[in-house]
This record gives C-alpha cells, structure tokens and sequence, in this order.
C-alpha cells in the first residue's frame, strides 16, 4: 500500500485518477496566477521580465533605437513573435495577454500529456506538472521559458513514434530560447531518423533566416550568442557558490554586485573572472561527454525512447550546471523532461521527479520570496542556494549515472521492437 492511499480516502484517490480532474486542477492553478498577475495589470503594470519585454514591444526591435538599452536580440529571433504578439492589446493589458499566451500552450501540452494512449498513464504526470507550476509559475508566466517549455513536452511526448514532428517543434522551440538544444541533440543520437529530424532543423532553420532576411534583422540574428561571452559568473549559477559564501564572509573583497549592462547580478572576486571565462569551454566540453555517453548506450543496445529521455535530462542539467548564468527561470527547463519520462516509466523516473520538486521549491523561497536578502548574502539564503545547486549536481549525477547503465545493457536485453 502506498503513502497515498494511507493518507487520502479511496474517493479521493479515484477523483484524482479521472482525465477531467486534472482540468479542474489545471483551471485552479491557472486561476490563481491570473488572480495574482491582475495585481499588476489591472494598474497597467508588468512582472519581471515581462516590463522588459513590453518596452521592446513598444520602442521595436531595432538596437540602435533603443538607446544603450538591453536588446532584444539577447533571445533568438523567434522570440520576439510571443513578445510582439502580447502587445496586441495595447501596453496596458500586455501582462494579461503574455499570461493568457501561456496559458493556452500549457493547454495545448496539457491535452496532449492526457489523451490517446497516455489517457491514464499521463494524469500522475499532468498532477506532477501543476504542482510544479506552483512554485515555479511566478517565472514561467512571466519569462520566455513558460513559452518554450509546452512545446518542448509535446514534442518529448512525439518522439517516440514521430522523431520528425519532434525535430520541428523543437528547432522552432530553439529560435526562442536556446536551451531546447539540448533535448534536440539526443533525439537526433538515439533516432532511426535522424538524418530527417536533422533535415527538419536545417528547414526550420533556413525559414527563420529567410524571415529575418526579409525583415531587415539578418545581420543581429547570431547576436544571442555572442552576448553570453561578455557575462561574469550569475550570482546563482551552480559554480558561482564558492563566491557566494566569501560575499557572505566579506572575505578578500569579494562581494555580489549588478551588472546593469545586462540586468542580472553577478560575483565578484579572487579568481571569478577566470571562472567566467572556463565555463563556455567547460560547458562545451560536458555536452561532447554527454554525446559520447549517449553514442556509447546506443551502440551497446539501449532502449531508444528511455534513452532520449534520460539524454535529455543529462544534457539539460549538464547546460543549467555549467552555465555562467544561473538565472532562477532556468529551472523550467528541466520540466518537461522530468514529465515525459514519468509518463514513459513512473518507477524508474520518481527518483529525479523528486529532486526536481526539491529545486523547484527552493528556487522558489529564493525567487520571487527572498531574493534581496540572497543579493545582500545573508547567510541563511546562500545555504538554501547552496542546497538548491547541490540538488542540481545530484540530478545530473542521477542522470548520468542511469545513460551509463542504458549503455551497459547488451543487445540481447532489449525488448523486442524497441
């Protein structure tokens, strides 16, 4: 018997398990952020990120008019259609209509994750989701990844039989926010058809380039790359707490500073330059070692959906561990990896559905509860900092760990079909 079934009534056990009760659990989740973000838009006010996004929507998106200020070409090209797009009904009521854009992906993602043959497999997943979304909805409905992050679980959700509609959505998904990159790289590995998943994000990508050919923009469409070298260690990226902790010590000068240029709060001292300037290659360097392992499991017989999955989620942990910039948003990422592997094997996969819950409920006390305090290194929040990027490292080692023991199998193991 279960720690459920102990602690709730049959009944409510039984109403949790109906497909339409994860819609009344997604209308109340939703409901309570719309109520929450009417707060600020019924004033004509944004959240976070979203004021930016609505002065680019307002002044354009050309960089030279915007005055020194930050450009929107920070992001890929495809972004600014989500952003050009909640403005539709003016700056007023643009919170309100980036909110409801992301509403209907999730829905979208939420139709695909409970019908067909996922009509039961999927609802422990879809519940597993919104309870996620209450800790982490103050960022993804106010950050491109609550764009991104849908239609990256649709996409995991059609891998399996139709690699090339994954490809699609994902290279799209990629032209908003880089990170998808990361899931894409396995499918391509671990699919009979990558050439054509490849094929579709050479499409994918050859339209975009047209598009922005068209519009005047070619010449700034690489410019979210070169932006990421010029970036010190965020405050909360997993390599930047040894700083964290002399900030909190006032040891040797060091201490957490803003860096204006680019709205984000970054480290300072003995040897965090040097540690900005490793992380690009160290970041390169873990996603080849993360392809050799897939290569290495593929070839020695692994299951080929178990295979993406667990590839996906090594890879994404491995961009948010190693990455210079450790913004709190970037936990979404790891989201629709984490419900499409439960919805393939929910035994094999509560392990890292577990530690995820754990960051997501620590990044939530650091943002949007405390983050001055973390900011002015109080003690108690660089220790939930601390545990929230330990947490980090153990689901990378989770996942590393598991893709070396797909690649351990021998042929002769794997299911007939797979």
């Amino acid at each position: 018997m279960t720690v459920r079934t102990k602690v709730l009534p049959a009944k409510v056990v039984d109403w949790f398990a109906r497909p339409s009760s994860v819609w009344w659990g997604f209308a109340v989740v939703h409901l309570y952020f719309l109520g929450w973000m009417a707060s600020f838009f019924l004033h004509g006010d944004t959240f976070s990120d979203t004021e930016q996004y609505r002065q680019w929507a307002v002044d354009g998106y050309n960089p030279q008019d915007l005055d020194g200020k930050i450009s929107p070409w920070v992001y890929p090209v495809l972004a600014q259609l989500p952003i050009f797009l909640a403005n539709i009904a003016g700056p007023d009521l643009y919170l309100l209509v980036w909110f409801l854009i992301i509403t209907a992906l999730n829905a979208v993602g939420l139709a695909f994750l409970t019908r067909g043959p996922r009509k039961t497999g999927g609802i422990a997943p879809a519940w597993w989701w919104l309870f996620f979304t209450v800790f982490m909805g103050y960022l993804s409905f106010a950050r491109v990844e609550g764009i991104t992050a849908p239609i990256v679980l649709i996409a995991l959700l059609y891998a399996a039989q139709r690699p090339v509609v994954a490809g699609i959505l994902l290279s799209v998904a990629t032209w908003i926010k880089v990170w998808p990159a990361a899931v894409l790289v396995p499918i391509v590995i671990a699919s009979r058809k990558r050439v054509q998943v490849v094929l579709s994000g050479v499409a994918v990508t050859a339209v975009v380039a047209l598009g922005t050919w068209m519009s005047g923009g070619l010449r700034h469409i690489m410019d979210f790359l070169l932006n990421q070298g010029e970036r010190g260690m965020q405050l909360e990226a997993t390599f930047s707490t040894p700083w964290v902790w002399l900030s909190v010590f006032n040891i040797a000068g060091s201490r957490m500073a803003d860096n204006t240029a680019i709205n984000s709060t970054e480290v300072y001292g003995p040897g965090a330059g040097t540690a900005a300037f490793l992380m690009q290659p160290l970041l390169i360097l873990a996603a080849v070692v993360a392809a050799v392992l897939l290569v290495r499991a593929l070839n020695r017989g692994a299951e080929r959906e178990e295979l993406f999955l667990e590839g996906s989620l090594m890879m994404v942990t491995a961009f948010i561990v190693f990455n210079k910039v450790g913004s709190p948003q970037f936990i979404i990422w790891l989201a629709p990896v984490i419900i499409a592997g439960l919805t393939h094997d929910w035994n094999r996969w509560k392990v890292p559905a577990a530690l995820l819950m754990g960051i997501a409920m620590t990044t939530f006390v650091i943002y949007p509860l405390f983050y001055t305090p973390l900011i002015h290194a109080h003690p108690v929040m660089a220790a939930i900092l601390t545990t929230r990027n330990v947490l980090l490292v153990v689901l990378l080692w989770w996942s590393v760990k598991r893709t070396a023991e797909l690649g351990r199998k021998s042929p002769a193991a794997v299911p007939a079909g797979a």
